[in-house]
């Protein structure tokens, strides 16, 4: 009776008649379970139903060798099988927070309650339902933030060494700028003739707006230490200063002759350090506007892959540019993979929307990734075709190859071949869900080891 009236006391049973509630206690078995013990852990097989009358349990599941917490169960909660349930084996650990008690119906009095007990069949029918929605949008959320972290992860390596270059640039012309005062003064005390003056600015100022030299290492570190030479043949101070900053310029002896031609041995040291520092100051310059541009153009890619500006609604867009967006996303992870882009050229628009499909991209392009960790040759190539009114883009990669027998399940909801804490199983499902049902369009597979070809065909007019 004790029993009964607690099982009455659970919503979902409230309207359960009485006398099936009765059978559900005669077939059950009642375990006491104490604080720090588990339920059930990882492998256990699932062919129990629970009913938790009293106490609190935790759930707790092992990614990358650490423990997190994934829910709970209180007092009254329904869980473990439940009819027409196709659950085979636990994933996580099920851990009693206090002492606690619990019912279990195992599975094979199933067949029997459906026939005979219609009324708790239902609730517990229903019970799993909402376990399936809410497992789902949990899963779709640690999915998003799983992948809001990889993106999160590439952004800060990618905006870490332009961000750094802006700061130490920025640092080193300020420590030049402070000692300008000084050599200005020692400059503009020198008296030298337009014509003097014109042969600077001609070896000098050409050579400023062309620093994009190519030259190797051998070759750079000679000229470096000719110039050093000759430096310190004129007794010119700081030689090793100069002479490193001056190669960088592409200047040579040859320009070092014709700078200090008819220039009086007693000017040349103020004019080479001012010529330094009017160098230092544009190559520190230039570094720092690089790097701001490298800045702007990630958080340019951040928002054209979001389209945080755009309604949602489909419009005409380049698909070239989601695709290079998204390889700018995810350039952290393509250093040491050789990207090969076969677009057409004049491909037409493509009514999209364009933040969901940036998600294809995104899923396609990571999947392949990973499946070229191990491999010798890492080849990912993107191509693009017009085929009649559609738009097909192939995103082929050179990894391992997708079996033939999971081939037909890869779309499945909760589908998965990673290891656990690397993937739920949700990204190819979600993928088929933007292409055939948000744009009517459809996705292809063709694999086998050592190429994987993912073909999606979109139509060019909105449907």
């Amino acid at each position: 009776m004790e029993t009964l009236a607690a099982l009455k006391q659970i919503e979902e049973l409230g309207g359960v008649p009485e006398e099936q509630l009765n059978w559900l206690i005669s077939k059950s078995d009642c375990y006491e379970i104490k604080e720090g013990e588990t339920l059930f852990t990882p492998g256990d097989p699932i062919n129990r139903l629970f009913i938790i009358l009293k106490g609190e349990f935790t759930l707790r599941l092992k990614r990358n060798n650490q423990f997190v917490n994934v829910g709970h169960f209180t007092k009254n909660s329904i869980t473990g099988m439940l009819p027409y349930s196709r659950a085979q084996s636990a994933q996580a650990y099920a851990e009693a927070l206090s002492d606690a008690t619990v019912i279990s119906l195992e599975e094979k009095y199933f067949k029997e309650m459906i026939r005979e007990n219609h009324e708790l069949t239902t609730v517990f029918v229903h019970t799993m339902s909402t376990r399936i929605r809410q497992f789902t949008k949990q899963e779709q959320q640690d999915d998003k933030m799983m992948a809001l972290g990889k993106l999160s992860a590439g952004l800060a390596h990618e905006l870490n060494n332009p961000s750094a270059a802006v700061v130490r640039s920025s640092q080193e012309l300020a420590k030049h700028l402070k000692i300008t005062p000084e050599k200005f003064k020692n400059v503009i005390k020198i008296k030298l003739s337009d014509q003097e003056i014109d042969r600077i600015n001609e070896v000098v100022f050409s050579k400023m707006y062309d620093v994009q030299l190519k030259m190797s290492l051998i070759e750079k570190s000679n000229l470096e230490d000719e110039l050093m030479d000759w430096f310190d043949d004129h007794k010119i101070e700081d030689s090793d200063d100069l002479a490193a900053n001056f190669v960088d310029f592409g200047l040579t002896v040859d320009d070092m002759e014709s700078i200090a031609k008819d220039i009086p041995e007693v000017h040349r040291n103020p004019i080479f350090s001012w010529l330094n520092q009017v160098l230092t100051t544009e190559k520190l310059v230039d570094e720092i506007q690089d790097a701001s541009q490298r800045i702007n153009d990630l958080v340019s890619s951040v928002k054209s892959y979001t389209h945080m500006d755009q309604a949602v609604e489909k419009t005409p867009t380049d698909i070239h540019v989601g695709l290079n967006t998204t390889l700018t996303m995810l350039n952290h992870k393509l250093k040491y993979i050789e990207v090969i882009k076969n677009y057409e050229e004049d491909l037409p628009l493509t009514a999209i929307l364009p933040s969901p499909i940036n998600q294809v991209w995104t899923n396609l392009i990571d999947n392949a990734i990973d499946a070229m960790e191990d491999q010798e040759t890492k080849q990912l190539t993107i191509t693009t075709t017009k085929k009649g009114e559609f738009v097909n883009i192939e995103i082929a990669d050179t990894g391992t190859g997708i079996p033939k027998d999971i081939q037909d399940k890869i779309f499945d909801p909760f589908f998965t071949t990673k290891a656990v804490g690397k993937g739920t199983g949700l990204g190819l499902e979600f993928v088929q869900q933007i292409i055939k049902v948000q744009h009517r369009g459809s996705i292809y597979l063709e694999s086998k080891p050592g190429k994987t070809i993912f073909t999606i065909c979109l139509p060019i007019l909105a449907s």
